[in-house]
């Protein structure tokens, strides 16, 4: 194995990641060596790249960035049973602890101590990750690299859409990024009537029905009542999965949504937003927050479901070379992209 490998990393405190050659990590006895070969970019890779605020309190300056991935394990650590060399895997990029409540009830994905891959700790935007191999996720020859590169994102649209039973019912989706889009299809997947999706961005409409079977909504110029209307809905949508982090589509989903309607959020706004809470408390409305994927069902889940007919393949728009990844974050800053992947080989 080479002793060298290509990684991007942030090592300026200003715009932009930069190639930096590292020496391949050493594992631990309970680590994987998995070496890269997809990978995808993230909203918080671009919030990295752009050095925002959050980015610059949160990123350590010299850490590989990247969370989305696909590979094989190159090496086992000597206490790792259960995985084999050469095998295909992604990754639940979220570390934990097992010192918590939480965790030692089996919440995984609740653990006030977990720290992210590519944010907090060396991420996956390299030839080679260590990573615990508790984390591991292996790949069924159905699905190949480059859905599993992006079977983190796919898990919060998974995590957010089973939020509540949508059998049979109308759902709302406020933001059309990839992630609103796969939650589209995977809403329509598991049985919803009637799946509608709202943006203010024509491109990301345009995709979203590319993908899945859904009814795209741009708020800028369609009334959205009118579209309730059209499609000859008694009161509202039953359930809302908020992506956009947008208050104006939180407020209009809440207008649209019936009495005892329910509210997943996995869209986060910037600061601090006015709520109307007796809007909500007078419709008697459900909300919950969602934060990554449930470890590690949301998984198992998702597997099953791309298994048996999930198609989100054309969420994936552009594909470059890892030495054209100033390219590929640029197309993802655009806003016109879905799923942007990298390759590594």
């Amino acid at each position: 194995m080479q002793n060298q490998m290509k990684t991007l990393a942030k090592i300026k405190p200003e715009v932009g990641l930069w190639l930096d050659p590292r020496p391949v990590p050493d594992i631990g006895p309970d680590d994987v060596l998995i070496r890269i070969r997809k990978t995808g970019i993230c909203g918080t890779d671009i919030h990295i790249w752009n050095w925002d605020d959050w980015a610059a309190r949160t990123v350590p300056l010299g850490l590989v960035t990247g969370h989305e991935f696909a590979g094989e394990i190159a090496e086992l650590g000597r206490n790792v049973t259960g995985l084999a060399i050469g095998q295909r895997c992604s990754g639940e990029g979220h570390l934990i602890s097992n010192q918590s409540r939480q965790s030692r009830a089996g919440k995984f994905h609740l653990d006030p101590a977990t720290r992210g891959i590519g944010v907090n700790e060396q991420g996956a935007f390299a030839q080679y990750l260590c990573l615990p191999a508790f984390n591991v996720v292996p790949l069924p020859d159905e699905i190949d690299d480059e859905i599993g590169a992006i079977l983190d994102p796919l898990g919060n649209a998974v995590h957010t859409a089973l939020s509540f039973d949508l059998v049979g019912e109308d759902v709302l989706i406020t933001g059309a990024g990839p992630i609103g889009i796969m939650a589209a299809a995977v809403a329509r997947h598991v049985g919803a009537r009637h799946v509608v999706i709202t943006d203010v961005n024509q491109d990301r409409l345009d995709l979203a029905a590319l993908v899945a079977d859904v009814v795209p909504v741009n708020v800028a110029h369609q009334d959205l009542r009118e579209v309730v209307a059209r499609l000859k809905m008694k009161q509202g949508f039953d359930v809302g999965m908020e992506m956009s982090g947008n208050q104006a589509a939180l407020d209009q989903m809440i207008e649209n949504l019936v009495m005892g309607g329910r509210i997943a959020m996995l869209g986060i706004p910037p600061g601090k937003s006015p709520v109307d809470w007796s809007r909500i408390v007078f419709k008697a409305i459900t909300l919950k927050g969602v934060y990554g994927r449930e470890i590690f069902e949301t998984w198992y889940k998702m597997i099953a479901m791309l298994e048996n007919g999930l198609d989100i393949r054309r969420v994936i728009t552009h594909r470059f070379p890892i030495d054209q990844f100033r390219d590929g974050f640029e197309v993802m800053r655009a806003g016109s992209s879905g799923k942007v992947v990298l390759d590594w080989d």
